[in-house]
């Protein structure tokens, strides 16, 4: 349900960009520090990899049946577990939703946060729904997961009380 939602949350979220602004238009929402953009992205994080938007979907589509069939080697168990890989199957589905669409063909980016410096803008590459989601869901992976790994190598403690065999 985390994946679907998350999925449907990603896909509106750049339906209202695609309305709002065209490609490479920017509204600056507080000056000198978030603007509303409309970027397309054909690489992979911070454009890395640009241009290679078919192997990259490629590799989304491997990387989201891959994990879909391996989900058992993960810590599902705790409520925790099952919401952080349910965000990165949404947001692997909704980015390779964007490279896959016709006419589109590479991810829309959205969000943009900088800072005004005496040198121009500095700020950090624009992002969306689906990659905050991929970004806290593989986190909360590696957390729940180090967690649980922690708590199995602990002594257990027993109800007995000193003295009490």
């Amino acid at each position: 349900m985390v994946a679907i939602g998350l999925y449907a949350l990603d896909q509106l979220t750049k339906y209202i960009v695609l309305q709002l602004l065209g490609q490479w238009q920017e509204r600056v929402i507080i000056p000198g520090f978030f603007k509303f953009v409309h970027w397309g992205n054909t690489g992979a994080a911070w454009s890395f990899l640009s241009g290679n938007n078919k192997l990259l979907a490629a590799v989304a589509a491997v990387a989201l049946v891959g994990l879909f069939l391996a989900r058992k080697h993960f810590e599902l168990r705790s409520r925790l577990g099952r919401f952080a890989f349910g965000l990165v199957l949404g947001g692997i589905a909704g980015n390779l939703t964007d490279r896959l669409l016709p006419g589109r063909q590479h991810v829309i980016d959205f969000l943009r946060f900088y800072l005004n410096t005496a040198n121009g803008e500095v700020g950090f590459p624009a992002f969306n729904v689906a990659d905050s989601a991929i970004c806290v869901g593989v986190t909360l992976i590696f957390w729940v997961s180090w967690r649980t790994e922690r708590a199995a190598r602990l002594p257990a403690k027993t109800s007995a009380g000193p003295g009490v065999s």
